[in-house]
């Protein structure tokens, strides 16, 4: 259990050390548990965030893919109602397959680019 843990710190820590982010590209977290998927979106200049989406809005009627496909499309159009378009996305140490891939692909085609 600890090296799994400490596994998922290296690489959470490898995939932070690579993502830059400024005022102008604000980061996109995202957190995928059992159940749920959350993504917010964090100007970390001003320790803020600046807005937040999860599945828990929904209702639950799909599968959990689809269900992060969903929160990818509202999340994209509550940052464009913020005049934001370029974003950085951080998965965290989330693989990027599955549900975090839903998420991310019904981003880009709501309009944001990272």
């Amino acid at each position: 259990m600890l090296q799994k843990t400490l596994n998922r710190l290296r690489r959470k820590n490898r995939i932070r050390a690579k993502v830059s982010w400024t005022a102008t590209k604000p980061r996109l977290a995202v957190f995928r548990s059992n159940s749920n998927i959350y993504a917010q979106l964090i100007d970390d200049t001003a320790g803020k965030t600046l807005t937040s989406f999860s599945d828990l809005k929904l209702d639950k009627s799909g599968t959990k893919t689809e269900m992060a496909t969903k929160v990818g499309e509202e999340m994209a159009k509550k940052v464009q109602d913020l005049k934001i378009t370029e974003i950085v996305f951080d998965r965290g140490w989330f693989a990027y397959h599955g549900r975090v891939k839903a998420l991310a692909e019904a981003l880009r085609a709501g309009g944001l680019k990272f």
